[in-house]
């Protein structure tokens, strides 16, 4: 890129750190240093609020970047990553949003140990909280390292590594000085952007097409040298059996991942109400789909105007796409239009970026304090020395996802989330549907839930084409190869549900039915919710 759009972008990236640090600043100096008020922002927000920050939560890099490129790269195929995550919001809204809350006080472990063990499940869904979370980190650092790449012009390797590095410095800064509250503004903030640089393409690109989406399609065939098979389903899953189940398995981990998701689950303490934690659900599934819809624009718009070569050839996985098509629809690489809108868009995507990593880095790192922590110790953890360790805790998982997101850098980052949501979808969700709805269910079926997902799902992803045995994998010259899938959802979610079942009735242990009656109470009324 030439030197106007770097500048530009660059002064544009830096107003959006200046106000976001300063947006944590003044909430750090208004703070008063409780448990509450660092997990949850002291519950103060409202439906509207809460239901933009969600969607600033949700519209990761993996939409913005990973999906719009894939659409452009695969067509058809690519739509499923928008099916899967919006459908996933029905499950959220019907079954988990507003039991939750009720049961719940700051992180999932809360929910599930409300009716068992607390030592034992807290430790299970802590260690599941924060694998997910750090996997969804990677998928952000990844986006971030191609956002700046193509900005420099893919010329310098540093400078993607450095960006890596700050991205993750930043988060830490957000995370523990601001705590929920300065997340929850980042992400509103975010969010408003978003939505703002997403209508702006979806108008350019329709007026580019005079109005007529048949005819934008078309041309997206036709660019795409697939002709009408880009339109159709099978180009990247349709290959043989193996990329089929592919394609059931990537659906079921989209689909069952959201609610399951521990940066999702911790937006609902931020409300006070289970009522208005609904409303929350309501406000988000009304923003992230109308932003879905536009990625449908944006990404065949891509294929159209900018041509799938051209994506591949900026960054290999797409994840280039959105602003590439912001410097065509600007009017070219060297006319000023196209350095404005391309300088726009990729501060819009960083932007993102910044928002998403500090929600999640809150997330685990209070499952790291308040669950890992608080469990270990053998007094319960006090509240404010709770904070401390979550702060220090979000240091620790910025140099995790620092180090795999240098690893995982050439990776498309929608399909990397696609495999935090199968380690979601395998580990939490059963433990937490179980808890909420089975009134059986016991202390070893929880821990046997957690783990029989968790563990099966890591091993798939280990021995699968993501990590050796192709050219497109982490470890290209290695070869461990053994499972055909690289998404392991389809073999890992059932087993997380079947180890929740087993482990309940070979459990020695009865369960606690008053217990479990005064859960059923809590989730369903009310009554007793923090």
């Amino acid at each position: 890129m030439s030197g106007n759009h770097q500048t530009l972008a660059l002064l544009l990236f830096s107003v959006f750190i200046a106000v976001t640090l300063a947006i944590t600043t003044w909430v750090s100096r208004n703070r008063h240093g409780s448990a509450e008020e660092f997990y949850a922002g002291g519950r103060l927000f409202s439906p509207m609020e809460n239901g933009f920050a969600i969607s600033g939560d949700y519209m990761s890099a993996a939409s913005f970047l990973g999906v719009t490129g894939l659409i452009a790269l695969f067509g058809y195929d690519g739509l499923l990553y928008v099916v899967g995550f919006l459908v996933a919001w029905l499950v959220v809204l019907f079954l988990v949003a507003e039991l939750v809350r009720n049961c719940g006080r700051f992180t999932l472990a809360d929910v599930v140990a409300a009716r068992m063990d607390e030592r034992p499940v807290r430790i299970a869904a802590g260690t599941s909280s924060v694998t997910v979370s750090v996997l969804y980190l990677v998928a952000q650092m990844v986006g971030a390292g191609s956002l700046v790449a193509l900005l420099l012009g893919g010329t310098s390797e540093a400078a993607r590594n450095w960006t890596v590095i700050g991205v993750g410095a930043l988060m830490v800064i957000y995370v523990s000085m601001g705590g929920m509250r300065a997340t929850t503004w980042i992400q509103i903030v975010k969010a408003v952007l978003l939505m703002a640089g997403a209508i702006a393409l979806t108008v350019l690109v329709m007026v580019r097409f005079h109005g007529d989406f048949n005819q934008l399609l078309r041309s997206a065939a036709d660019r795409s040298g697939h002709g009408d098979a880009f339109l159709a389903p099978g180009l990247r899953y349709g290959g043989d059996w193996t990329a089929r189940f592919d394609f059931i398995s990537l659906g079921l981990a989209l689909v069952l991942g959201t609610a399951g998701l521990p940066h999702i689950l911790s937006r609902f303490y931020t409300v006070p109400t289970a009522r208005a934690a609904r409303r929350s659900v309501v406000w988000a599934i009304g923003l992230i789909g109308s932003f879905y819809l536009m990625t449908f624009v944006l990404g065949f718009g891509a294929a159209a105007i900018v041509g799938p070569e051209a994506v591949r050839g900026a960054n290999a996985a797409g994840n280039t796409a959105v602003p590439l098509l912001a410097l065509d629809l600007g009017g070219g690489a060297n006319s000023t239009g196209g350095t404005v809108l391309f300088a726009i868009v990729a501060a819009i995507a960083f932007a993102t970026i910044l928002a998403v990593v500090a929600g999640i880095t809150l997330a685990s790192s209070a499952s790291v304090a308040h669950d890992l922590y608080a469990s270990l110790r053998r007094k319960r953890a006090k509240p404010r020395s709770e904070v401390a360790v979550a702060r220090t805790a979000a240091v620790g998982i910025g140099v995790v996802a620092i180090a795999l997101g240098l690893l995982a850098r050439d990776l498309n980052v929608a399909f990397l989330v696609g495999l935090a949501f199968a380690v979601a979808a395998s580990a939490n969700l059963p433990v937490l549907l179980y808890s909420l709805f089975w009134r059986n269910f016991t202390t070893r079926g929880a821990v046997w839930a957690v783990y029989g997902g968790l563990v099966p799902a890591l091993l798939l992803v280990l021995l699968s084409p993501v990590v050796s045995g192709s050219p497109e994998s982490l470890f290209p010259d290695a070869d461990f190869q053994y499972f055909p899938l690289q998404n392991p959802g389809l073999v890992s979610i059932p087993l997380g549900f079947l180890a929740g079942w087993l482990g309940t009735v070979t459990s020695a242990d009865p369960p606690d039915e008053a217990k479990h009656a005064e859960t059923e109470v809590r989730s369903l009324t009310g009554a007793g919710a923090v």
